[in-house]
């Protein structure tokens, strides 16, 4: 009689923690539980309005392989933006008449003459080497990006595991 009625002051799922889960992940867990059942009978209840729940967790460890993935395809994202982007911007300059006018501008200073130069602006920084120059950057982008985020992880693994990691309080939306 007294087991039962001491399990059934613990709850089913300590139970279930405890059996189910292997050697230290379980005891902590069924210790966060105690933790989490005595801060939420501590708390003051206020007459009929509902206290969000909270859960303190603590980020102790991040995946390499996802984060590796993760930032793979954020940073494949970003060299495309920052093509199109290029592309669009190098447009606006065309159309404005922004390359007409240095060339217009070199002349004049490099030959006072009226006579046209044989400068021509687009030759240097034409849309054709900008973008070849945009897509050189964007792929070693996506490549160094990857990398230093993964690095990162590996970082924050090694550090986590000195110092305990991230904690993070977690609390339910009141609607």
């Amino acid at each position: 009689m007294a087991e039962g009625a001491q399990a059934r002051k613990r709850g089913p799922e300590d139970t279930v923690m405890r059996s189910a889960l292997p050697g230290r992940i379980g005891a902590t867990l069924s210790k966060a539980a105690e933790e989490h059942r005595n801060t939420a009978t501590m708390r003051p209840s206020t007459a009929g309005a509902k206290q969000p729940r909270r859960a303190r967790l603590r980020l102790t460890r991040l995946d390499p392989w996802s984060v590796m993935k993760t930032s793979f395809l954020l940073s494949v994202a970003f060299g495309i933006v920052t093509f199109v982007a290029v592309t669009i911007i190098w447009s606006v300059l065309g159309a404005a008449g922004v390359w007409e006018s240095i060339n217009e501008t070199v002349a004049s200073v490099a030959d006072p003459k009226d006579s046209p130069s044989a400068f021509d602006i687009t030759e240097y920084v034409g849309m054709s080497r900008v973008l070849g120059f945009t897509a050189l950057v964007a792929a070693i982008d996506v490549i160094l990006i990857t990398a230093i985020a993964t690095l990162a992880a590996f970082l924050y693994n090694m550090s986590a595991a000195l110092l305990g990691g991230i904690e993070v309080t977690l609390a339910e939306d009141q609607r």
